[in-house]
C-alpha cells in the first residue's frame, strides 16, 4: 500500500451538515481508522478552516475557490475552472503519493501532461451533468436556470476527462454503469460516507410521516409542496417537513394546513429525533443520480421509509422500502404504514442487509486500489 493519500476535496468537509461534505468527511474517517495516512486539501468556499479535520489527517491545506464571474465564460464548467489552482499543483508536485479527486470538481487536476504516471482516482459524487440538468429543470428562477442548464452541458462535454483517471469510484450501481460505458477505467460503487455504524431505528409506533431535506434545493422544494397538497390533504395523518431555508411560499403553504408542521433549520439533534420518532419516512426525488445521504440515514435511523424509483435506482436498497410512484400509491403507503407497527424482526433484518453499507465496509475498492499502487 502507499505510503499515503492526497484527498482534494470541493469543499472543507467539516461540519458535516449536508450530503456532500458528509460523504468526504466520514470516508476520511473510515480510511483514517483503516490505516490511511491522508492529506487532505480543501478549497474554502463559504467555510471556514476546520481544525476538527486535523484529527483524521497527516496534513491539512486550505486553497481559495476562484469565484471570478468571467470564468463561467469559459469552455470548462465553473466548478471545474474556479478550482483550477497553481499552488495546490505544486504542492502535490512535491511527491509521488496517489491522489483521490473529490467530484468532477477537482479533475483540472487531469488536464494537461503533469500527472503522466500518477495514480489518480476520482470520486463521482453524480453524474453531474444529469444533475445539474435537472436542478435547471426545477429550478423557477430564469437566470439561475440558464446559468445551471450551460453549465450542464458544459459538464457533459467534460466528462471525458474521468477517462485519464486510474479509478473512479462512484455512489451507486447505476452510476457505476454509467461511467463504465463512457470508458472509464477500473469503476467500482462506494456508497456515501455517513456516521451510522449500526442499525439504531426505535420499534414501535410514532404519530407522524416527515419528508426531510434541503429545502433551498428546488428538487425538495417542489417534493414538498406535492406531498402537502396532493398527498397529505384530507389524509387524517400528522406531516412534518423539515430542512434548511424553507421559502416563504413553502412556509405560507405550511401554515394553512392544520396537520402540517415546518421544522425551519433544525440543528443535527432535532433532526436526528424527527427522522428517529416518526412512522413513516418518505424520500422523494426526481433525480435518479446518485445515492442519496438521506435515504442512507433513514434506514440506518428510522422506522418505515416510502421512496419513489428514482430515490433508489441503482441503489439495491428498494427492497426495504415501499416505492410509490403516483400520488395515490403514496397516500395508500402512508395510510398502511401509519398503521403497522416496526418490530424487532425488521431492525435485525435492516441491521444485516445495512452492513455493506457501513462506510468503514464501503470503502474497500478504495482500500484495495491503494494496495496496488
Amino acid at each position: 500500500m502507499a505510503d499515503g493519500l492526497h484527498v482534494v476535496a470541493f469543499n472543507v468537509p467539516w461540519p458535516a451538515d449536508y450530503g456532500g461534505v458528509m460523504d468526504v468527511y466520514y470516508r476520511l474517517r473510515a480510511l483514517s481508522e483503516a490505516g490511511v495516512g491522508v492529506h487532505l486539501h480543501c478549497f474554502t468556499y463559504g467555510r471556514a478552516a476546520a481544525p476538527e479535520l486535523e484529527a483524521l489527517c497527516d496534513e491539512v491545506a486550505y486553497y481559495r475557490r476562484d469565484m471570478s464571474w468571467w470564468l463561467q465564460l469559459g469552455r470548462r464548467p465553473f466548478i471545474v475552472s474556479s478550482r483550477d489552482n497553481e499552488p495546490l499543483r505544486q504542492r502535490l508536485q512535491q511527491d509521488r503519493l496517489p491522489l483521490l479527486l473529490e467530484g468532477i470538481h477537482c479533475c483540472s487536476l487531469l488536464e494537461g501532461d503533469w500527472p503522466a504516471g500518477r495514480p489518480i482516482a476520482v470520486r463521482a459524487h453524480n453524474v453531474e451533468a444529469e444533475y445539474y440538468g435537472r436542478l435547471a429543470a426545477s429550478e423557477r428562477r430564469m437566470a439561475k436556470r440558464l446559468y445551471l442548464s450551460l453549465e450542464a452541458w458544459k459538464l457533459k462535454r467534460y466528462e471525458d476527462i474521468l477517462r485519464r483517471a486510474s479509478a473512479v469510484f462512484t455512489v451507486s450501481d447505476a452510476d457505476r454503469a454509467h461511467f463504465e460505458a463512457a470508458g472509464c477505467r477500473r469503476v467500482a460503487t462506494v456508497v456515501c460516507g455517513h456516521p451510522n455504524r449500526a442499525v439504531s431505528a426505535l420499534p414501535g409506533r410514532g404519530d407522524y410521516a416527515v419528508f426531510h431535506g434541503d429545502l433551498s434545493v428546488g428538487d425538495n422544494e417542489r417534493a414538498a409542496v406535492e406531498l402537502i397538497d396532493d398527498v397529505f390533504d384530507g389524509l387524517g395523518c400528522r406531516l412534518v417537513v423539515a430542512g434548511h431555508a424553507p421559502s416563504a411560499t413553502l412556509r405560507a403553504l405550511a401554515e394553512r394546513k392544520p396537520r402540517v408542521t415546518l421544522v425551519a433549520d433544525p440543528t443535527d439533534e432535532e433532526m436526528e429525533r424527527i427522522v428517529a420518532e416518526a412512522q413513516v419516512n418518505i424520500l422523494l426525488s426526481h433525480q435518479a443520480t446518485g445515492l442519496k445521504v438521506k435515504l442512507l440515514n433513514s434506514l440506518f435511523k428510522g422506522r418505515h421509509c416510502v421512496v419513489n424509483s428514482p430515490m433508489v435506482a441503482g441503489t439495491g436498497l428498494a427492497d426495504l422500502c415501499r416505492v410509490a410512484d403516483s400520488n395515490e400509491a403514496l397516500r395508500a403507503a402512508v395510510t398502511e404504514l401509519m398503521e403497522a407497527e416496526f418490530g424487532e424482526e425488521q431492525k435485525a433484518v435492516r441491521q444485516r442487509r445495512m452492513q455493506p453499507y457501513v462506510t468503514a465496509n464501503a470503502i474497500k475498492p478504495m482500500l484495495d486500489w491503494l494496495a496496488e499502487v
